[in-house]
């Protein structure tokens, strides 16, 4: 087993002692042993060391917490366009590509719907036929209301007579309908763009034959002018999201910061969901692309004269939060203090400190109470 350094100078001193005794011609070991004796343990000197450390001063000043949360980059209401065929149909034209500029108005896809013309015409003759059996009854309407005005034609012929007219109304309008259907149709086999955009993808080319089902899109378009942010905000932080403060919006690894708003926040949670949707407006149009995932802190709470520290200056060890304070006999002393808000880099000291105080923001870990320091910048 290693004996510990001090130890081993505690059973020097005893050894030499012996030696003293038992035999004079050794006097001068046992000197020399009784000399290591009076050297300070290595703990007395560890602890007696001057430690350097960086302070930074406890102030008042503006305070704002931030809340931090992930979210992606979307294009605004009414900024996104994905083009769905109307109806079972062959792609006949995509005059623009991946990445092209659109303008409003410009022809996206034209589709070749079958039967379509076909169709369009039978429900018109279905209208036509419906008119002209609706005049027919009408004339025998009024030709059974004369004649038992005189006697002749009973109550029920009559009767009979208005209820086939107004059965024939009602077949006329379902034609009506028909054609509306097969004319709206035909419109919407040619689709325009309904704003200026970009292609941002294009899954079909012309000939394809597409469904009328939104799994099976044909293109998609895109303002990149009118994007905007949703985040995934933890359950617990909702209630400090204010619609209207500002954020700042990053990707992962980057340096450049885009400036946001807060628009909404969600009003109702998912049962079991740990986040909540927030939706945010950039300041101004950003450079970065829909679909992109970013990282945003949103301003929190403001309390406008905040005794503030830097974050690197907490402590927390064994369920105490303290710092350590250099005084001015240039010793470290502990103080424990209540944590308030806190951003990315401060956080609020509501009790255990004034402002003045110089707390250790490097050199405190594992620094006892009462320790030496020197300051160093």
């Amino acid at each position: 087993m290693t004996v510990p350094s001090t130890h081993r100078k505690r059973r020097s001193c005893a050894l030499g002692s012996q030696f003293f005794v038992l035999s004079s011609q050794l006097s001068m070991i046992s000197l020399i042993g009784l000399a290591g004796c009076s050297k300070p343990s290595v703990e007395q000197v560890e602890t007696s060391a001057t430690v350097p450390v960086a302070v930074e001063i406890a102030r008042e000043d503006m305070l704002r917490s931030t809340i931090a949360a992930s979210g992606t980059i979307v294009p605004a209401p009414g900024a996104e366009l994905t083009v769905v065929a109307p109806a079972p149909a062959r792609i006949a034209e995509m005059p623009k590509s991946e990445g092209d500029i659109v303008h409003e108005g410009d022809v996206l896809v034209r589709f070749d719907i079958p039967n379509l013309a076909a169709d369009l015409a039978a429900r018109h003759a279905s209208v036509a036929q419906a008119s002209a059996r609706i005049d027919a009854l009408k004339a025998s309407f009024t030709r059974l209301s004369a004649l038992q005005a005189q006697g002749v034609a009973a109550s029920r012929e009559v009767e009979d007579a208005k209820r086939q007219q107004l059965e024939a109304e009602a077949d006329l309008e379902q034609a009506k309908s028909g054609v509306d259907a097969a004319s709206a149709l035909s419109d919407r086999a040619i689709v325009r763009a309904r704003f200026a955009g970009v292609v941002a993808k294009r899954f079909h080319n012309p000939g394809d034959l597409v469904d009328a089902s939104a799994s099976d899109p044909v293109l998609k378009v895109i303002n990149p002018a009118a994007l905007l942010l949703v985040a995934a905000v933890a359950v617990s932080d909702l209630p400090r999201v204010v619609p209207g403060h500002a954020a700042e919006v990053r990707v992962p690894g980057q340096e450049a910061r885009d400036a946001a708003t807060v628009l909404t926040r969600a009003v109702q949670v998912d049962p079991g969901s740990a986040t909540a949707e927030v939706r945010l407006a950039f300041a101004k149009p950003t450079h970065l692309a829909a679909g992109t995932t970013v990282q945003v802190d949103i301003i929190g709470e403001e309390h406008a004269k905040a005794l503030v520290i830097p974050s690197a200056a907490i402590v927390r060890d064994e369920g105490e939060t303290f710092v350590m304070v250099a005084s001015k006999d240039n010793k470290a002393h502990k103080y424990p203090v209540v944590i308030g808000l806190t951003s990315s880099s401060l956080v609020e000291i509501t009790s255990g400190l004034k402002a003045g105080d110089l707390v250790i923001v490097r050199g405190q870990d594992g620094l006892p109470e009462g320790a030496t320091v020197a300051v160093v910048k």
